[in-house]
């Protein structure tokens, strides 16, 4: 096999890798309280910070360019935000969102070489576009899927994914209730949609940072000159700035909460397991992005999670149910799956 078959065939195996486990990474939380998910975020960051310093040190501790925090830095700004998006508009329109939106922002940024980045070649653009194109399509067809989840007032309601976030005037507020249920519902609305706007051009823009130092490192009067082309190299730094910048996040909410956060000791373990996969994940991207290029990889790993999602709503938590919803889903993975072809045959 060639070089660059082997490229292809290392990128859309780590590809799946990380599109299986960004989709399962919140399953062991299904069942456990996690408020308002500060503590959680901190705890979930730390597991996130270990495997990457075991990673570090199988790599022999390549170069820190603390440069490479920032992009963890962004990501961590954009995930504090998940939980009051959640509460305001509801889990299946917020990813909808910050999906799309984290999806044309990362093409993009590498397509056209935004941010002093260099602009990332295809063989065929058209092809390139078409496929980008119908991963963000793809996530408006969850609009119309219904599902029975627990709502906010911890009973169990069937409602479209647009609007989980709806609750009975009669019902009593969880014992997690914040300031996001106090707002109006035109309010919950443009905060909700506003906040997932930032979260996914935020979530689009955490390797930014990476693709700047590798652009720059072959250029002679750069700062970066010579820094390491492999992506992987990077992860301990990326994911030093996210542990660094949630628990800046996490003090700040101690003091605000006056020395008294919202702790839920039961849901250590399980945030622990979801950060492990989480940046196992994470290191599959990087190695995707390092054998395809951040422009076919984006596209991919950033619409496939939702499917995943789908698939442990059908089979496992029956939240999704009856032969519609079940068509709606098969569609969807259609369209994900053209889509992500198109990105990759674009590349050969």
């Amino acid at each position: 096999m060639s070089s660059n078959g082997t490229d292809l065939t290392i990128g859309f195996f780590s590809s799946s890798v990380a599109v299986l486990l960004y989709g399962s990474n919140f399953v062991p939380l299904k069942k456990y309280d996690t408020g308002d998910g500060i503590f959680l975020q901190w705890v979930l960051c730390a597991s996130i910070w270990l495997v990457a310093l075991v990673v570090n040190l199988i790599l022999r501790c390549p170069k820190f360019w603390p440069f490479a925090m920032v992009g963890g830095c962004i990501w961590a700004t954009g995930n504090i935000a998940v939980v009051p998006i959640i509460k305001t508009i509801g889990l299946g329109l917020g990813v909808l969102i910050w999906g799309s939106f984290n999806t044309l922002t990362g093409w993009a940024s590498s397509r056209y070489g935004w941010f002093g980045t260099d602009a990332e070649e295809v063989s065929t653009p058209l092809l390139n576009y078409f496929g980008a194109g119908l991963s963000v399509v793809s996530a408006f067809i969850f609009l119309l899927i219904k599902s029975e989840i627990p709502s906010n007032t911890c009973s169990v309601d069937t409602t479209s994914l647009l609007m989980e976030h709806v609750m009975s005037k009669k019902e009593e507020p969880c014992p997690d209730y914040s300031w996001v249920d106090k707002l109006s519902a035109a309010q919950h609305r443009i905060v909700g949609c506003s906040l997932a706007v930032v979260s996914g051009i935020l979530y689009g823009s955490t390797f930014v940072p990476i693709i700047y130092i590798k652009d720059h490192s072959k250029r002679n009067d750069s700062a970066y000159t010579e820094a390491s082309q492999y992506d992987l190299d990077y992860m301990f730094a990326h994911c030093s700035g996210i542990f660094l910048m949630s628990t800046v996040y996490f003090l700040v909410y101690c003091i605000a909460m006056k020395n008294n956060p919202k702790l839920y000791p039961e849901a250590v373990l399980p945030g622990f397991l979801s950060g492990v996969l989480w940046a196992i994940a994470t290191c599959c991207w990087f190695i995707a992005n390092h054998a395809l290029s951040a422009v076919v990889s984006f596209p991919i790993i950033t619409a496939g999670p939702g499917l995943i999602a789908a698939m442990w709503g059908v089979f496992v938590f029956k939240e999704i149910q009856g032969l519609r919803n079940y068509l709606l889903v098969i569609l969807a993975f259609c369209i994900i799956l053209t889509g992500a072809l198109c990105t990759a045959f674009s590349k050969l």
